[in-house]
């Protein structure tokens, strides 16, 4: 049982609790396999407009930035290289995630990554009280204020969803 509850302590809910942030832990069954964030949002019981996706991308050969939207809704490259101040972004391949950040697809946080990253949340989460993110773990979300979230991942707040 402890080595289960050791598990739980990622490297993003160590920093989370070093920072004195209340925060809420969710676990769901991965097992299934399906791991977007619809079905996450479904799993936990949480308004899917609440639950947001960390997305990697890259600018150039090694330039990387992290942008955190609600699951609902698609990033949009464009309006995403305007605030990261770069001509173009594209997604980072799934084949490098781990290597750059030390988290795998569906358990990938804005907290704790092996390097810091310019961090961007979409500013549709500053209407919350709570979004609920990866707590660094398939199978494990955090729930907690967008502000304190802002504030440990040192990321700013923009509109960087394509419009609908």
């Amino acid at each position: 049982m402890a080595k289960q509850n050791r598990a739980a302590k990622t490297n993003a809910v160590r920093i989370i609790e070093g920072e004195g942030i209340h925060y809420e832990l969710m676990g769901y069954d991965a097992t299934d396999g399906l791991l977007d964030g619809i079905s996450v949002a479904e799993k936990t019981g949480q308004a899917a407009e609440s639950v947001f996706k960390t997305l990697v991308a890259i600018a150039g050969p090694r330039e990387l930035f992290v942008f955190l939207v609600p699951v609902v809704l698609e990033l949009d490259l464009k309006k995403a290289a305007r605030v990261a101040g770069v001509k173009k972004l594209d997604m980072l391949p799934l084949k490098d995630l781990t290597k750059e950040t030390g988290y795998m697809r569906g358990g990938c946080s804005a907290i704790g990554m092996k390097k810091h990253y310019p961090t961007f949340i979409d500013d549709s989460a500053q209407d919350l009280d709570l979004i609920i993110v990866s707590a660094g773990k398939v199978g494990l979300q955090m729930k907690l204020a967008p502000k304190e979230l802002a504030r440990v991942a040192d990321a700013a707040f923009y509109d960087i969803v394509k419009d609908s």
